[in-house]
């Protein structure tokens, strides 16, 4: 049974439990036609680092790991890697993740960003800006075409400031990234999208034209049909993370073990003439301990990707 991503889901995915449930087995099928199965279209398939990220709390920097990432990613058929901004902020950093970029023939396709920072709070726009101006040339040096910005969780509704406040710094970062050849997109959690999306549609409501790198699970678990999403906001759409979870809200260990169902997500995408990438993101509950070596997690998960989606 999938999960229908339907609005009527937002009570049973607040209220969802952690227990993990399914079956581990990949059908013969699916590893058979890694091989010889040829892109429908020319969209990366990347992969996001946040499940080795999240060893390293609080800063999520995966930097004491990343050859092992990009070994694991590069052995998966993964098209690019998808880095956080902890990675950045090393002096030696580009010299680092250009020499692996290098040993696994494997590019960086962006950055994501906004860990620990609000972006509605004009108390911490300078601190954001300067961090940024350091953090996006050392993105471009490394090959970096694309930036998803979170914009920071707050207790209760944003108030109207606060929202023009948030987007005034948008529109900065956004020029500051394509003056590097970099182009920003809104990164969504959970909180930019549930209250009816009070959040995004008051970043969208000043800044119309901003382009969306939505997060599809993040949008089941705000009471969001990513169908209804992607028909709404399709056309400015440039990027998207794919995750799986059961019925009961629990991450899967790899795409396409869950419940999600995503052949009506690739049908509204294609309708919508998707041209961006893509990213799938490995997420897993707290103490959870993989039953497979995570390469293979990675390499099931491309190989579901390509036969559903066809990328």
């Amino acid at each position: 049974m999938k999960i229908k991503t339907s609005l009527d889901r937002r009570s049973f995915i607040r209220t969802a439990g952690l227990g993990v449930t399914g079956s581990l087995l990949v059908p013969n099928l699916l590893m058979s036609s890694f091989t010889n199965t040829t892109k429908a279209k020319d969209i990366p398939v990347n992969a996001h680092l946040w499940v080795y990220a999240s060893k390293f709390p609080p800063n999520w920097d995966a930097t004491p790991i990343l050859d092992t990432v990009f070994s694991d990613l590069s052995y998966a058929g993964i098209d690019g890697l998808e880095i956080m901004e902890g990675q950045l902020r090393h002096d030696n950093c580009v010299k680092r993740i250009q020499g692996l970029i290098k040993k696994y023939n494997l590019p960086v396709s962006g950055s994501s960003y906004g860990v620990g920072f609000y972006m509605w709070d004009k108390n911490q726009h300078q601190t954001i800006l300067d961090d940024i101006e350091v953090i996006l040339p050392r993105l471009s040096d490394v090959g970096g075409k694309t930036f998803g910005i979170s914009v920071g969780s707050k207790d209760g509704l944003k108030t109207e400031p606060e929202l023009d406040a948030q987007a005034s710094l948008l529109k900065k970062i956004r020029g500051i990234c394509e003056d590097h050849g970099i182009e920003a997109n809104l990164h969504n959690h959970t909180y930019e999208v549930e209250n009816d999306m009070h959040d995004l549609k008051g970043t969208l409501a000043r800044i119309p034209d901003f382009k969306l790198g939505p997060d599809l699970n993040w949008l089941i678990r705000g009471g969001i049909d990513p169908v209804e999403f992607i028909t709404t906001y399709g056309k400015q759409i440039v990027y998207l993370h794919i995750r799986d979870q059961y019925l009961d809200g629990t991450w899967s260990e790899y795409v396409g073990q869950g419940d999600t169902d995503f052949e009506p997500i690739a049908a509204a995408l294609k309708s919508q003439n998707f041209a961006g990438q893509a990213a799938i993101e490995l997420a897993f509950p707290n103490d959870f301990v993989p039953k497979n070596e995570l390469r293979e997690d990675w390499k099931m998960s491309r190989i579901f990707v390509r036969n559903t989606f066809g990328w």
